[in-house]
Parts: structure tokens; sequence; C-alpha cells
């Protein structure tokens, strides 16, 4: 089973590559492959988004529960993530 850690280190690894390929499709003069890659973009930040959902299920779950915190788990989860995400940008 995946641990948590390393989904963190797989979505912030993604998020980055995601931000490449945005720069990336910025600067290709051919609007078919800049499109696709626009595309990718898109996909890839789907399922970091997806993956920090089910992140702050977790946190949610793991604080038993509570109601009218949702926004603060949300933000917790997007938070390891950016931080994984600026671990792959330092190691990459």
């Amino acid at each position: 089973m995946e641990s948590i850690v390393d989904r963190k280190q797989t979505v912030g690894s993604l998020l980055a590559k995601a931000n490449q390929y945005l720069d990336y499709a910025r600067s290709v003069g051919d609007w078919e492959t800049a499109e696709r890659i626009l595309v990718l973009t898109e996909e890839l930040k789907q399922w970091a988004q997806d993956r920090i959902r089910e992140r702050a299920r977790e946190i949610w779950e793991e604080n038993g529960r509570p109601a009218e915190r949702d926004l603060e788990f949300w933000l917790q989860a997007e938070r390891e993530f950016r931080e994984a995400e600026d671990l792959a940008k330092d190691s990459g």
C-alpha cells in the first residue's frame, strides 16, 4: 500500500511537471502541440486535485470527522502537497 508520504511526493512531482509543461506550452510555436501539452497539464492538475481531496478526507477522519472544518482540512492537505512539490522541484 502506498504511504501518505509517497503519495505527497508523487503529487508534488506531478504538479511540478504540470507547471513545467505549462511553461513549455507557452513557448511552443506549433499550436497543436501546445494544445496537447495544455490538455495534459489540466489532466495532471485534476489528478492532483483528486489526491488533495482524498488527503483532506483522511485528515478529517483522523480528527474525528468534525463538522464545519472542511476548509481547514482542505488547506492543510493542499499545503502538504505544495511542500512536496517544492521538495520535488529542489531535488529535480
